[in-house]
Order: C-alpha cells, then sequence, then structure tokens
C-alpha cells in the first residue's frame, strides 16, 4: 500500500518486461547446462582418470544451479517489498545485471574445468 492508502500495482507491462528478462536468463542458463551435462557425460566414457574431472565438472553444475536459483528467488523476494515502479526497474536492471555477469563468470570457469578434463585424458597413462 502507499502512504495514501492505495494498493501498488506493478503495470502489466513491467511485469512483462521482468519476466521476458527472467525467461532470457533461465532459457540461457538452461542452454548452459545442457552442454555442460552433455560433455560431462560424454567426459564419463573416456575411463578413470576422466571421472575426476566429470566429478568436479557436475559439482560445479549443482553449485552453479543452487547459486542461480538463490539468486532467483532473492530477486522475486526483492520484487515483492518494491515500493514503486522506479525500485523494479532497478531491481530488474541490477538483477539481469548480476545474472549476466555470473553466467559470463560460470561459463569460464566451466570452460576451464573441461579443458582440464580434456587435457588429463588425453595425457598418455604411465
Amino acid at each position: 500500500m502507499t502512504d495514501d492508502g492505495r494498493r501498488f500495482e506493478i503495470p502489466k507491462d513491467m511485469r512483462a518486461m521482468a519476466e521476458a528478462g527472467f525467461d532470457q536468463a533461465r532459457q540461457t542458463f538452461e542452454k548452459f547446462l545442457a552442454g555442460a551435462e552433455a560433455t560431462a557425460g560424454s567426459l564419463e566414457e573416456r575411463g578413470a582418470t576422466v571421472r575426476a574431472g566429470a566429478k568436479d565438472i557436475g559439482a560445479k553444475v549443482l553449485s552453479y544451479a543452487e547459486k542461480n536459483v538463490q539468486s532467483s528467488l532473492d530477486y522475486a523476494q526483492s520484487l515483492v517489498h518494491a515500493k514503486d515502479l522506479p525500485e523494479v526497474l532497478r531491481l530488474h536492471t541490477d538483477y539481469i545485471q548480476g545474472q549476466m555477469r555470473s553466467l559470463a563468470e560460470q561459463a569460464t570457469e566451466m570452460g576451464q574445468a573441461i579443458s582440464k578434463a580434456a587435457v588429463d585424458a588425453a595425457k598418455p597413462k604411465a
């Protein structure tokens, strides 16, 4: 409610924009996750040396998923407490920017983990 007793409502366009941003972030992460899982699955077939790398990759994927879900829940909760439209816009912008940074960091880390696993798998056995 506002100070004068009127109920604060977020305009439909703003809700649609927020949902579109959230859906885009979710789709990006799902594509990333599917690629990582497919890579981890193919690496697991390479033997015992790769299992350790695949395990690390799997742990990273779960960690990233947990972090991203928590971030989404925090974002949704912050929207519930927004006082006005400018605050909703700021929260949305902050969330999308944060998610894009996070996904970029996660992709870099995952790429490094996959590269390491591939190099380890390609090493000749002693």
